[in-house]
Formats: structure tokens, C-alpha cells, sequence
């Protein structure tokens, strides 16, 4: 019964504070939960009332082709459906890119910080890791081509960056798939793509025509609001494509997930009148950070990491106690900072007021 050696070294992933659990120990009512980089405005209304549609049939094995989605997705994507993977959130499609291109003798390149499941896929494969740091919260590109040799399988790239919000701009993304070998697997993970907000952001999609050795992964978790449902996707060459479908379990995404994101993608209304006012509310955030003299980095998602002159884990205390949850920069390998996910205008303002009773009293000296 013994497992692989790298298990000694590694934990299982350990989820933020979960909003019972806080409202239990801290004695409150009202949670609010700004730590996961969900949707506050929930999913499309056309997927609620599909609900009981969308449970039907429970005792069949849903298509394991995402067949109808597939089309569609395509239809709007503008590739072949041969093209798509689909997986239990985009996460899954990261495992199953590690399963199919690292093993033991490769190595891989990613920032640090950024996702951590690159790297908890990769050890599993016993892959060597190789982790170049952040410059102002940006990937250092030079520095992570400086590390691709003979050996390396896969480049991870995460635009805009999980925990920064930082984007990687056409120019660099260009740089990038043109001083990278062609034996390396680039993967732009653009799991916030639809928060974009600058004209720099490259066409990935687009790109896919110029660069085999390009995928590109996005999600239904994030913007449309179905993380509960789990299914996010990746796009990339036939080749590579037919070789991660050979990777994929069957059954791996629900038939109440597949019909639901096609739900989503019609319904471009409740996308747009979402990511807008969350841009709306992100923007009035970095208002508040600079007038409370707050640096934080350049986000085009829909959360910012905000820079403290305390530990994370101090704030998050502090909030959690207040009935917020934030994520401790601490909890994800970049301490003093928090990272806040952007929710409803009244819930920013409320989190505002904390912050600022937090650091009056630092500055008086009544907090140790």
C-alpha cells in the first residue's frame, strides 16, 4: 500500500473558510464571502429557470462528448469542435494536460505565485518544477525562457494571473510564442478572460492558427457564475485536442453542467450587465486603496490583491471577525496582502469601512 514518494511532501487543497463555519465560530448572522473570485450576481436567469429541466433523467449517463455544447462553443469561438476539451471546472483540464505531457525526467516552467494546481499536477507526475518569481506582480517572461531546456514539457502561463490579476499584453504574449521552443507546450490559462477590460489583451483563440504548440483554457466558474457545476474547457490543435480527449474520463462533466453552460453562453445580457458592474465596483475599491495610501497590483480580473503593512493573515482575522472573508495572501505564498474578491457595491462599501477601522487603529497603536 505505499503511495509515490512525492505524497510524503504534499498536502490535500485546503479551500478558504466556509461561510457556516464562520458564522459558528464568530457567533454572526451575515457572512459575506469575498475569497473564491466568484460572481456575486450569481449565474443567467434562464439557467434557474431550466432548473428542473436540468436534473432530469439523473439515472443516465450524460454525453460524453458534450456534443450540443461543443457545437455551440465552437459556433462562438469560431474553431473546429475537434478543437475543445471539456473539464470538471478547468482545473481538471490542467490535471489532464499534466497527465498526458509530464513524467518523471520532464520538467515545467511557471511563475510563483500563480495557480497552485500546476504545480500539485505536476509533482504528481514527478516532474521536476521550476518556478520563476513575479516582478510587480507581472511573470517574468525572460526569466522563465531562460529556464525551458531539452527537458521541459510544459510552459504555464496565467493571464491575467491567479493571485495578482496581473495580464500578459499582446507584445509579451507574442515574445513569448516566438523565443519558446516548439517542443513546449505553452498553456495561457485565461480563466478571468471575460473581466478583461484592455485593448492589449491578445487573441489567444486566434492565435491557436499560428501556434501549435499553444492551448488556451477558460471557464464557466468565474464570469457566468456556475462554479457549483463544475465545467470549464481548453482549445488547442486537433492533435493536441485528440490526445487529451484520450487522457479524459468518459463521464467526466454532468449532463446538468453541459446544459447549463449552453444556457450561459445565450445569455449575453446577464455576462455583460455582471462583468460591468463588477468593474464598475472594482474600480470605486482602487479609489478607496488610494485614498487609504494602499498599493495594490494591477488586476484585470474581478478581485485585487492589496499590498499591507501587515501580515495578511492579521487582516483576514480581522475581517473574518467582522463577518468577511478575504484570501491571506499568506495562504497563497505572497504574504502581506490580501487578495479581495470584487462582490456587490453595499458589501464593498461595508468591507471599506473595516479596512479603514483596521488601519486608523494600527496607525493609534491599539492593535499589537
Amino acid at each position: 500500500m505505499l503511495a509515490k514518494e512525492v505524497f510524503k511532501g504534499m498536502a490535500p487543497y485546503k479551500p478558504g473558510k466556509q461561510i457556516e463555519d464562520v458564522k459558528a465560530e464568530y457567533g454572526l448572522e451575515k457572512i459575506t464571502k469575498l475569497a473564491s473570485n466568484e460572481n456575486p450576481f450569481g449565474f443567467s436567469p434562464k439557467v434557474e429557470q431550466a432548473l428542473p429541466e436540468l436534473i432530469k433523467n439523473l439515472e443516465v449517463y450524460p454525453d460524453g462528448y458534450s456534443t450540443v455544447l461543443r457545437t455551440k462553443l465552437a459556433q462562438k469561438l469560431g474553431v473546429d469542435g475537434e478543437q475543445l476539451i471539456f473539464g470538471c471546472g478547468s482545473d481538471e483540464v490542467v490535471e489532464i494536460i499534466s497527465r498526458t505531457y509530464l513524467d518523471e525526467g520532464t520538467n515545467t516552467v511557471m511563475a510563483h505565485p500563480t495557480f497552485p494546481q500546476y504545480k500539485h499536477n505536476a509533482l504528481i507526475e514527478g516532474a521536476e518544477i521550476r518556478e520563476v518569481p513575479l516582478i510587480d506582480g507581472y511573470h517574468d517572461l525572460e526569466g522563465m525562457l531562460n529556464q525551458v531546456d531539452d527537458q521541459t514539457n510544459i510552459l504555464w502561463l496565467c493571464s491575467p494571473n491567479n493571485p495578482t490579476g496581473a495580464l500578459i499584453g499582446q507584445n509579451d504574449f507574442r515574445y513569448v510564442m516566438e523565443n519558446c521552443s516548439k517542443h513546449v507546450l505553452v498553456v495561457v490559462d485565461e480563466a478571468y478572460y471575460e473581466y478583461i477590460e484592455t485593448e492589449d489583451a491578445p487573441d489567444t483563440v486566434k492565435a491557436l492558427e499560428e501556434y501549435p504548440n499553444l492551448i488556451v483554457l477558460r471557464t464557466f466558474s468565474k464570469a457566468y457564475g456556475l462554479a457549483g457545476l463544475r465545467i470549464g474547457y481548453g482549445i488547442a490543435s486537433k492533435e493536441i485536442a485528440t490526445l487529451l480527449n484520450i487522457t479524459r474520463g468518459p463521464f467526466n462533466t454532468t449532463s446538468a453542467a453541459q446544459k447549463a453552460a449552453l444556457l450561459a453562453l445565450e445569455d449575453e445580457a446577464f455576462l455583460q450587465d455582471s462583468v460591468t458592474t463588477n468593474i464598475e465596483n472594482k474600480h470605486q475599491f482602487m479609489k478607496f486603496c488610494d485614498k487609504e495610501g494602499l498599493s495594490y497590483y494591477d488586476s484585470e480580473t474581478n478581485f485585487l490583491f492589496v499590498q499591507l503593512p501587515v501580515s495578511g493573515d492579521e487582516m483576514f482575522e480581522y475581517l473574518l471577525s467582522k463577518g468577511f472573508i478575504v484570501r491571506s495572501g499568506d495562504a497563497l505564498g505572497h504574504p502581506n496582502g490580501i487578495r479581495v474578491t470584487i462582490g456587490k457595491l453595499e458589501d464593498m462599501k461595508e468591507l471599506e469601512l473595516y479596512i479603514s477601522e483596521y488601519l486608523a487603529s494600527l496607525k493609534e497603536g491599539k492593535l499589537q
